[in-house]
């Protein structure tokens, strides 16, 4: 790419995407390979930057998820993570000096770590990233209705751990939907 007007348009792209693209990978390898992978996703940028889509910010976490996929490495940084994770949130919540605030984070963490990765990381694209579930459902590589049921499923999930219902939630059953009996209505599922 020589033309100037492709390299400003490729600036402006860097410079509006680059920390979303940096949080995304942070959140699934942790700070330190998060920097070669952003940076691996921008290469990646340049040589097809003819193939930008008008939504480039899907594009690029999908780039980043794929060049996450392809690295050992990163995979075993990712389960190092977990485990580090899993070991923190284990501990008992700080002394009520710190505040209720605190609390609850240690709960939602450890509810976190009980869940799957798949079901951690459309959580964090919808909570933490701020994509909406069309945009997500971009990055993971599936339909936005089949995104939406995932979703909704590692939601119920999270709601589950964090009432202690279930500690090791199988990311492949199907929990059966309870019903609730209303005097209004008869039966809502």
């Amino acid at each position: 790419m020589s033309d100037p007007e492709d390299i400003a348009r490729f600036t402006a792209l860097y410079d509006a995407h680059h920390p979303r693209v940096h949080a995304y990978a942070v959140s699934r390898v942790g700070v330190q390979a998060a920097e070669e992978i952003t940076s691996e996703t921008f290469c990646v940028a340049w040589r097809r930057f003819r193939d930008l889509p008008d939504e480039p910010l899907p594009w690029l976490l999908g780039i980043a998820r794929n060049l996450l996929r392809e690295s050992y490495r990163a995979r075993d940084r990712q389960d190092a993570l977990a485990r580090e994770l899993r070991t923190w949130a284990a501990g008992e919540p700080p002394a009520g000096d710190v505040g209720e605030a605190v609390a609850e984070r240690a709960g939602m963490l450890r509810a976190l770590a009980a869940l799957p990765d798949a079901d951690r990381e459309l959580l964090a694209l919808v909570a933490w990233h701020g994509l909406s579930p069309g945009r997500a459902a971009k990055v993971v590589g599936c339909s936005k209705a089949s995104f939406y049921v995932r979703l909704h499923r590692a939601r119920r999930r999270l709601e589950r751990a964090l009432t202690g219902e279930s500690r090791a939630p199988d990311p492949g059953a199907l929990a059966p939907r309870p019903s609730l009996v209303t005097p209004e209505r008869k039966v809502v599922r």
